[in-house]
């Protein structure tokens, strides 16, 4: 594997400080990979977030950049630390004090895909789980946290919107205060990862699109939120995740009679989100 793990789009002019991000929509999957896996290769694919780099490819046009990842979720968990080994999964580590995520076997080289299925029938050596980091976790890292610290000399401030996708059973008890099963949920770490203006000014985004919005619940962020999320230091995430079954049929991972519909409400919110204002955005004191 030596290709480049991400594909990089930026504006012909860079006129936003917000950046886009799909880290779990990559859909090329290794020889390897398919080879070793038990699973059929639609099985495989259900753990990701399927078609989510096009729903938000216009981006650049809006003067923002967009980074999306090449390689599967199911073969590499970019929203997870380099380090969230599953000793359930990799030979040769140490049981330590795992989270809720790796037992589950959603580490960073994930055990299983949507509904606990395994996908591989044995362990994993760690030199191969060590090389998947090495050409995929790092480079693709490397590269964001570059863009944000580029967006940062530019603009002084920096908002990245970390793009996801949920399935329609993850919101079986979630509803909006008005008692509607949410359609996005923003996740901000409950304050920690984004200011309160930020996450105000991205929530009327969506509902001036029509969408139903909620935050937090089920979803409120995980590594990259937690890691990029700075506040203080004018650098902001906020994690999108959209309800699949508004827009593609879970089971067969086409797109639905409404896709088009949600693409251009999708379109029309990050089109707002990018012209934010970034006066919008306190600025910490030196």
């Amino acid at each position: 594997m030596t290709k480049v793990p991400y594909r990089l789009r930026r504006p012909a002019k860079r006129t936003s400080f917000v950046v886009f991000s799909s880290p779990h929509s990559g859909c090329d999957y290794p020889k390897e990979m398919l080879e070793q896996s038990i699973l059929d290769p639609l099985t495989l694919r259900s753990s990701e977030d399927v078609y989510v780099d096009r729903l938000f490819e216009n981006t650049p046009k809006y003067g923002s950049v967009f980074l999306n990842a090449l390689y599967p979720r199911a073969w590499l968990d970019l929203n997870r630390r380099s380090d969230e080994f599953d000793p359930a999964l990799i030979a040769d580590v140490t049981p330590r004090s795992l989270n809720a995520r790796v037992l589950s076997g959603l580490g960073v080289v994930p055990r299983v895909v949507a509904n606990g299925r395994a996908i591989y029938s044995g362990k994993l050596s760690r030199a191969e789980a060590d090389a998947r980091i090495v050409q995929v976790w790092q480079p693709y890292h490397l590269m964001l946290e570059t863009i944000l610290r580029e967006t940062k000399i530019l603009f002084g401030q920096a908002l990245l919107i970390d793009c996801h996708s949920m399935p329609r059973e993850a919101l079986k008890y979630a509803r909006t205060p008005k008692g509607i099963r949410p359609q996005i949920v923003l996740g901000d770490r409950y304050g920690a990862s984004a200011s309160s203006a930020l996450i105000s000014d991205v929530e009327a985004a969506f509902c001036a699109e029509g969408f139903d919005v909620m935050r937090n619940v089920p979803f409120a962020g995980a590594y990259i939120s937690q890691h990029y999320g700075r506040p203080t230091q004018n650098q902001h995430c906020i994690q999108v995740e959209i309800d699949r079954s508004i827009y593609m049929n879970e089971s067969t991972l086409e797109p639905s009679d409404g896709y088009e519909d949600v693409r251009l409400a999708l379109d029309g919110a990050a089109r707002r989100i990018a012209r934010l204002e970034i006066g919008r955005m306190p600025v910490a004191a030196e």
